[in-house]
């Protein structure tokens, strides 16, 4: 970027000022990639008594089975105490569960230590999520990455990055942007700059290091509409094609060959033949060589994937019956591997073979030069930096009535 420093480029921290720290569950149980299974946990925990059911549902100083504490906003789990629950499991939620990784969450803010009530209140319809990833020096793979379902920040490797919603209120109002900023740009510009357009232009230009996210802006019209193009593209494969699933054209699609067995207990990648193999015998193909090798914060994204799912398995040789504690809620998963897994991995493949064929054109915008960069200072001139600190918290909802802890009510 001839004539600007990196450090010139303005922080993702002053452009989506609001951001939240990523979960802490304080146990695993409550999550994981099947739904059936989070229930039968459930239903075991409600059945034990005393100090078995003390047992199972791990406390620490956030929570135990006597903690009082509120609804998680928009859903419909117990706020009486846990030591007396008898009542059927909350219905599990889809949240990403790091990179890629769509998972299950009972929404029941009694099992989730630190549960980020602020996040579950601007969920849902018209929502969109910025996740920064953990900073590994010298690693590759994307700085941020976009999810509809709520994050909860978990990072493969490294120091996880902050949560940022796109919008501040429910419904997709009130963009989460430096106040004057989306102005300051659609005049520079010369055409409407939307809180959309600006997270896709986030997609491709974000980079990363130890100070932070920085994202370079331009005033260069068409360099803008190539990036926001771009990234328009990289937000609808993230989004699992934003209402039309994502595919590779016909002959390049990955078909499972070879029934997968009850129990994989391995992952293992044949580049020459564009082939992975499942457990030995179950056989995938074609898997493309930038599916494969796809990493974020330094870890390949499929062989995490998959052996968060291999050790959900109850009855596999290196599953949860054998990694988890006996009697524990983690050793109860599904008795073998569900064709749910099968099809979500298809789908993972893909959506990872089409991100890695526009990964080249993406380092080059990302590299672009060019004369008309809009640099942090050149923002604090037009008033737009420093954020003011209100744009930096939660916005308040007034009109939102919320339960509290043993059925009270209390407005937000």
């Amino acid at each position: 970027m001839p004539g600007v420093t990196h450090d010139e480029a303005p922080l993702l921290a002053d452009l989506m000022p609001w951001s939240v720290a990523p979960l802490r569950p304080g146990r695993g149980w409550p999550t994981g990639p099947d739904a059936a299974s989070l229930k039968a946990r459930w239903a075991a925990l409600v059945r034990a008594r005393g100090a078995d059911r003390e047992a199972l549902f791990r406390p620490t100083r956030s929570r135990t089975l006597h903690t009082a504490v509120a609804q998680l906003p928009g859903h419909q789990g117990g706020t009486a105490r846990l030591a007396r629950e008898d009542g059927p499991c909350p219905e599990p939620v889809r949240v990403l569960h790091g990179p890629f990784d769509e998972q299950w969450l009972i929404p029941d803010h009694r099992l989730i230590d630190v549960a980020r009530p602020e996040l579950w209140r601007v969920a849902g319809a018209g929502q969109l999520f910025a996740v920064e990833q953990g900073y590994v020096p010298g690693a590759s793979g994307p700085v941020v990455l976009a999810s509809a379902a709520l994050p909860d920040g978990h990072s493969p490797a490294g120091r996880p990055g902050r949560i940022r919603p796109l919008f501040r209120r429910p419904g997709g109002v009130e963009p989460n942007v430096a106040p004057g900023l989306l102005p300051y740009l659609s005049q520079a510009l010369d055409q409407e700059v939307t809180a959309r357009a600006l997270l896709a232009w986030v997609l491709v230009m974000a980079s990363g290091s130890a100070a932070g996210c920085r994202v370079p802006l331009t005033a260069d019209a068409g360099l803008w509409a190539r990036g926001v193009e771009l990234g328009e593209r990289l937000l609808r494969l993230q989004l699992r094609g934003d209402g039309e699933r994502p595919k590779l054209p016909g002959g390049r699609r990955p078909y499972v060959r070879a029934p997968l067995p009850a129990l994989p207990g391995s992952l293992a990648y044949e580049a020459e033949e564009q082939v992975l193999r499942v457990g030995g015998t179950g056989v995938i193909s074609p898997v493309p060589g930038e599916a494969w090798e796809f990493e974020v914060s330094g870890v390949r994204v499929i062989e995490r994937w998959f052996a968060a799912r291999a050790a959900g398995v109850a009855g596999g040789a290196s599953g949860a019956g054998a990694d988890a504690e006996p009697g524990t809620l983690e050793a109860i998963g599904p008795a073998a591997w569900p064709q749910a897994w099968t099809s979500e991995l298809l789908e993972l493949i893909t959506v990872l073979a089409l991100v890695g064929e526009v990964e080249p054109r993406r380092r080059e915008l990302a590299a672009a030069g060019g004369e008309h960069r809009v640099t942090a200072g050149e923002l604090g001139g037009a008033g737009v930096l420093p954020v003011p600190d209100g744009a930096r918290r939660p916005a308040s909802v007034l009109d939102h009535r919320e339960e509290g802890p043993e059925g009270q009510f209390a407005l937000i």
